[in-house]
């Protein structure tokens, strides 16, 4: 109980030291908030005429489903600008350098951190979900007239990506700042029920932002998003914290550094298409559910090693459903890579976690810095073509300059977490290419 409305406590205090801030800035006549005139869609999803009275259930199903498809896919292609926007929420304290993301108090590292100074802790047992709000007015009707039990059960019928499987995560239970790193404390938890979470509250305030004709939302219009009683406290908040590392092939000789992005194919991926992100970027996941997996692959290299060669070398064999354990020291492509790492031509670098902020999803920013002879050695049979999307380059490369101008012009099509780690990066760029 104590916890619980000292969690709460807090909660007020970041909705109550945001509006504070607000407030100074429209009377000292600053922008409030992204400017987001001229974004599609601004009308309330319910402003269709009503349903005439005794409708039929297939009418009343229609009406839902498409009413629940059209507040699901604002604002189309400007999908930051909403993460952006609900980022006002929450006071600039809690907020990320830029204002794209959140992140909590320890939760960023500033210098970064290499990659072994961030170390796992098992904690294992199964822990209660937190609950949360009621999700039913963010869910639409079955073709039999009844409500969805679940977010993701309604993406799979509606929306039918192609990838989107309720594979095991390692779910976040604790984060502790340590001189030098950080501890983040680990269980496991199912994909799905933190998808469900995240895409609950984002669509949630989609609906809103439709509804005030494309404004913040009052607190009052998000129900389900004010019942997490702290959004950095993983006993408030279902966290499952993907890793997103930005890839910079280092250039010893000239300094024509290179770096790597995805664009992700929306008809292809449950969320994010249509944004640039960074690359590889995944889940906190096993390669299978065996148990003796869940405990080998308990390690960000690893995951991030399987990443790299699922989406650099397109191997699906270690995307995550592969039948059987993986030697690491062995198997190629992991044994060049611990090989290129032990060299220290290959190395990684750690920021710390972030809370984008529409959907309240917990991700961890990494980065791989590779000497381009390594680079191009391992990677010598780049994919620039996945299941997910594609790799995003000029003048017939798969690669972008390292440059303040590409960052520059690269910035509209960037996801939130993207953008901040890549101005991060690019501030610490002496660090990380020459540290």
């Amino acid at each position: 109980m104590d916890h619980a409305l000292e969690a709460q406590g807090r909660l007020i205090a970041l909705r109550d030291e945001a509006a504070a801030e607000r407030h100074q800035r429209r009377a000292s006549g600053l922008i409030t908030a992204p400017d987001t005139a001229g974004a599609p869609e601004r009308a309330h999803p319910d402003s269709t005429p009503p349903l005439a009275p005794g409708a039929s259930v297939e009418a009343r199903v229609e009406r839902s489903q498409q009413d629940w498809l059209r507040v699901r896919r604002a604002p189309g292609v400007r999908g930051r600008e909403l993460t952006e926007l609900a980022a006002w929420l929450y006071p600039e304290t809690s907020r990320a350098p830029g204002g794209h993301v959140l992140t909590g108090p320890g939760w960023l590292l500033d210098p970064p951190v290499e990659l072994d100074a961030v170390t796992l802790r098992w904690i294992g047992e199964q822990t209660p979900a937190p609950s949360t709000g009621s999700v039913e007015h963010v869910l639409p009707l079955t073709d039999r007239g009844e409500r969805y039990t679940s977010y993701s059960r309604a993406v799979r019928d509606l929306v039918r990506p192609r990838l989107m499987e309720n594979r095991l995560s390692y779910r976040l239970l604790g984060l502790h700042a340590r001189q030098g790193g950080l501890e983040l404390e680990f269980g496991t938890i199912g994909f799905f029920q933190v998808f469900d979470v995240k895409q609950a509250v984002a669509h949630e305030f989609k609906a809103a932002w439709l509804a005030t004709g494309g404004s913040l939302p009052d607190w009052s219009a998000l129900p389900l998003r004010a019942s997490i009683e702290d959004p950095f406290d993983p006993s408030c908040l279902l966290m499952s914290p993907g890793i997103s590392t930005l890839t910079i092939r280092r250039d010893r000789a000239g300094g024509d550094h290179r770096f790597v992005l995805h664009e992700r194919d929306g008809g292809a991926v449950a969320d994010g298409g249509g944004l640039c992100h960074v690359t590889p970027s995944g889940e906190f996941q096993p390669s299978t559910v065996e148990l003796v997996d869940v405990r080998n692959d308990f390690s960000l290299w690893r995951n991030i090693m399987r990443e790299f060669s699922e989406e650099f070398l397109g191997n699906p064999e270690h995307d995550g459903s592969g039948p059987e354990s993986i030697d690491y020291g062995e198997q190629e492509p992991f044994r060049s890579f611990e090989r290129a790492r032990a060299q220290g031509r290959f190395r990684m670098w750690h920021y710390g976690l972030v809370i984008e902020p529409l959907e309240l999803g917990a991700g961890q920013l990494t980065v791989a810095v590779i000497d381009d002879e390594v680079f191009d050695d391992l990677f010598a049979a780049l994919v620039t073509v996945n299941d997910e999307g594609r790799h995003v380059g000029a003048h017939g490369r798969a690669d972008m300059p390292f440059t303040r101008e590409a960052i520059d012009r690269l910035n509209p099509r960037l996801s939130a977490s993207a953008l901040t780690l890549l101005e991060l990066a690019w501030r610490d760029r002496a660090l990380l290419l020459h540290g």
